[in-house]
């Protein structure tokens, strides 16, 4: 039995927090997993930005408020779960991730959680799971899945890797000189193909 693993920013959605740099006006948080392979290091960078400026979970929720799937990734999604089980891996927060999992009409997703102060202020983060992308593909195996992934950063390499068939969309020039061994797309409909014929 096969389950599909896609990445969720930069793959079904824009990057959250290139979308909140640029309503905030701090370009630094621009940097994202596809310049940051350590996930740890970037987000206790982008909480002592936040910190710094005085912004929070309402202002960052406010922003994903406006964020809307990318151009016929819902459509993709919608055909992708007639064909088989399909399970949204990010390492995002289930904060970010419910209003645009809402738009994307409810695909399941397994994500991280926040730590937040009453003030709103994000004080940390939990991740559900070390290398979690990795090690749910590896668990989704051990109970008896073939798994398929796809995703476009340096976090998703491992799950990309581990599994029958892995497919890189939409990522870095560098990413895919790097990594010339995983087949790289740029449109849903090669995605989507490319994923029907390894099921």
């Amino acid at each position: 039995m096969n389950i599909v693993c896609l990445d969720m920013e930069g793959v079904l959605v824009p990057e959250i927090w290139i979308a909140f740099a640029e309503a905030s006006g701090i370009p630094e948080l621009k940097r994202t997993t596809r310049d940051e392979p350590d996930y740890d290091k970037l987000m206790r960078w982008r909480l002592g930005i936040l910190k710094e400026h005085g912004l929070g979970l309402k202002e960052i929720q406010a922003t994903i408020a406006t964020i809307d799937p990318l151009p016929g990734a819902k459509e993709f999604l919608d055909e992708l779960r007639q064909l088989t089980q399909v399970v949204v891996l990010s390492d995002t927060f289930e904060e970010f991730a419910k209003p645009l999992m809402k738009k994307l009409d409810w695909p399941t997703i397994f994500c991280n959680s926040l730590e937040v102060a009453d003030s709103g202020e994000i004080t940390g983060f939990k991740m559900r799971l070390q290398d979690s992308k990795l090690n749910t593909v590896k668990g989704l195996q051990a109970i008896g899945f073939d798994t398929i992934a796809s995703g476009d950063s340096y976090n998703d390499l491992g799950m990309i890797q581990a599994s029958k068939a892995g497919f890189l969309f939409r990522s870095t020039e560098k990413i895919k000189a790097d990594y010339p061994d995983i087949p790289a797309f740029e449109e849903f409909g090669d995605l989507l193909d490319a994923i029907q014929a390894a099921l």
